[in-house]
């Protein structure tokens, strides 16, 4: 029965490559390629190859790709598969992108969000702005100690966050009339 598996495997490889690559592009990694190789026994070992861009050779997902990139890729995975574990967390899901790349993937990540629970560490108000909640994280260093505070946003202090997030500044007009149109979109 163990040997029966292989075939099967092998032959749901190429399928599933195709819709993961399918996946790529929206999350900013437009002329990525990727693979999946089913080997050993019974089909046991499953490699993911990738390669960023064009002229790249396919090699090991684990090995060559970037934080960022390794985080899409496994991001691009999981929208392609229905079942999974019910928590799922991205940190770096974000590096290297923004504008509208960003959009895309605060978006899939809110598509997720509908079937599991998603936590997302970002820096990035685009990404942010889609999720269901937002809470801070700060370092807080009083005298000779150092301690950890998360903080629940929501409404106007949700708005200044993403104001800060964008400028920098919690106070700029302009951030936060463009926080608000970030959280108008997600919200729709």
């Amino acid at each position: 029965a163990e040997a029966g598996v292989a075939a099967p495997r092998r032959r749901a490889a190429p399928a599933l490559a195709e819709a993961v690559r399918a996946q790529l592009p929206a999350l900013a990694l437009p002329k990525a390629d990727l693979e999946v190789e089913v080997d050993g026994r019974a089909g046991r070992d499953v490699s993911f190859r990738f390669a960023a861009n064009p002229g790249m050779p396919l090699r090991p997902l684990a090995k060559v790709a970037s934080g960022g990139e390794l985080a899409r890729a496994m991001l691009a995975l999981r929208l392609v598969l229905t079942e999974g574990p019910p928590v799922l967390v991205f940190d770096e899901v974000d590096a290297g992108i923004g504008g509208a790349a960003a959009l895309a993937v605060g978006r899939s990540l809110a598509a997720l969000g509908r079937d599991h629970q998603v936590l997302v560490v970002t820096h990035l108000a685009q990404v942010a702005s889609w999720a269901h909640h937002q809470v801070v994280v700060d370092k807080v260093v009083d005298g000779r100690s150092t301690r950890t505070t998360v903080t629940p946003v929501d409404g106007e202090d949700r708005v200044t966050e993403l104001a800060r997030m964008l400028s920098g500044k919690e106070s700029s007009t302009s951030a936060r009339d463009h926080a608000r149109e970030l959280l108008d979109e997600a919200l729709t």
